[in-house]
């Protein structure tokens, strides 16, 4: 069953009911106000009798006299003895030998009850006359209740009649009204079928941007999905393609040099060239293993205190040997500070931004190294005078493979544009920040902030 035939259901079952519950409180009311009328009547008439009626000198009531009964000629009276004996009848039931209610000929105390009587639908009222603690006899009063059966069963077939009408309207309202609601909901069907056999991940839903409905929330939600596929799918094919880039290079390499040897023989220079080859390739796929990792939150990480004024002057010393007479590798301001982290990592961290630094930075430039505190973080700053990096690269910089084409050149020592990715991700796992201030013709700034080792009181 489809969801439209589910709530066209739904919603017509709920008004069924509740008109159902709505006539049946209706027909128990009138119901009830009729019979209360006819009880009225009938008390009233033996009240009246009553009234009209006078105790013999033996304590007997031997004289009964009915009132007028032409505005109730539906009313019908009998008087009964002691001795169960018919005394009295009103006109109309004078040939009636039978008491109107022949259980009530035993009762001791007033009792209204329905009887049938020769097919006629009667409503009788039993009302035990008594003498001091003496009964003396029974007075029955009885109405025909033909005419409250019929308003009765005319207002059960009317209530039925209508809420019949009223949940086929509903039905076909609410067949019509769930059909232009879910209208969009078709329009997101074929999109999305349409997304699948085209493997167009660019295309959108269109729905009115002031609709607030839960609709309108749904495809707002699909198409964040939709844009999220994209980029992840842009985003891998790029990858691929820069893999594939990246290998093609060292593998054509190995390859040229393998066909040198099998022409002319083993040399030196063309197995150190296979060699530096390899370990580019191993560097790489390194690189992008723990470019996964991070990725996906998997990141080893081993936390523990971690000095970080001793890690960069550890840094300092081995990026010295890197930087040799090319550049003046120089540690400015260092303080003593405490961060919990990785102490592999982060090492990690500032080689790599060390590193490109130097291979970045001209003949003669200058690479400087500082660590300070700011508030409750410590702030790791390595800037270089370097020809900079162009506006244009800065909001790429962290991404996989990239390199901007002026100022990376390709080389045997350069990376392969994963430097960057993998400090960003490991500076995350430490809960921390890394942020880049560079100007085209100034050098470039980092600033790697990492929250400090909280101290025991």
């Amino acid at each position: 069953m489809s969801l439209r035939a589910r709530l066209t259901l739904l919603n017509t079952t709920l008004i069924g009911g509740v008109l159902l519950l709505f006539g049946v409180l209706v027909y128990l009311l009138v119901s009830a106000l009729l019979f209360d009328q006819v009880d009225r009547t009938l008390n009233q008439t033996v009240r009246d009798i009553l009234a009209n009626s006078k105790v013999g000198s033996v304590g007997e009531l031997n004289v009964v006299t009915f009132p007028s009964l032409e505005l109730s000629a539906s009313v019908y009276v009998q008087y009964w003895d002691r001795n169960h004996h018919l005394q009295m009848a009103s006109p109309g039931i004078q040939d009636l030998t039978q008491a109107l209610d022949p259980s009530g000929l035993t009762s001791t105390s007033p009792v209204y009850r329905d009887i049938s009587i020769r097919n006629i639908h009667l409503r009788v009222l039993t009302v035990p006359l008594m003498v001091g603690e003496r009964a003396v006899g029974i007075l029955q009063a009885a109405t025909n209740l033909g005419l409250v059966d019929t308003v009765r069963n005319n207002l059960l077939s009317i209530l039925v009649g209508l809420t019949m009408i009223s949940m086929i309207l509903a039905a076909g309202v609410s067949w019509l009204s769930i059909r232009q609601a879910l209208l969009p909901l078709a329009t997101v069907t074929g999109t999305a079928e349409q997304i699948t056999r085209a493997d167009d991940l660019s295309r959108r839903i269109p729905y009115p941007d002031s609709s607030k409905d839960e609709i309108g929330t749904l495809i707002r939600a699909f198409n964040r999905t939709l844009e999220r596929l994209e980029n992840l799918f842009t985003s891998q094919q790029r990858f691929l393609a820069d893999v594939s880039h990246e290998l093609r290079t060292p593998l054509t390499v190995i390859k040229g040099n393998a066909d040198l040897i099998r022409k002319f023989g083993p040399d030196d220079e063309s197995l150190d060239t296979i060699k530096d080859e390899a370990d580019r390739l191993t560097r790489m796929v390194g690189d992008l293993l723990l470019l996964a990792q991070a990725e996906s939150g998997k990141l080893p990480i081993r936390m523990m205190p971690v000095s970080l004024d001793e890690l960069l002057t550890d840094v300092f010393q081995q990026m010295r040997v890197l930087a040799g007479e090319k550049v003046h590798l120089k540690l400015t301001d260092i303080d003593q500070v405490v961060v919990m982290g990785d102490r592999d990592r982060l090492k990690q961290v500032l080689i790599n931004l060390t590193s490109n630094a130097i291979h970045y930075t001209p003949m003669g430039g200058e690479v400087f190294l500082s660590l300070s505190k700011t508030g409750d973080v410590a702030r790791m700053i390595v800037r270089d005078t370097g020809p900079g990096i162009p506006p244009n690269d800065l909001p790429h910089i962290f991404d996989r493979f990239y390199r901007g084409e002026k100022s990376r050149t390709r080389s045997k020592t350069s990376g392969f544009g994963l430097g960057l990715s993998i400090a960003y991700f490991i500076v995350e796992a430490h809960h921390g920040k890394i942020e880049v201030d560079s100007h085209e013709g100034q050098g470039t700034s980092f600033a790697v902030f990492l929250p400090l080792l909280e101290e025991k009181a």
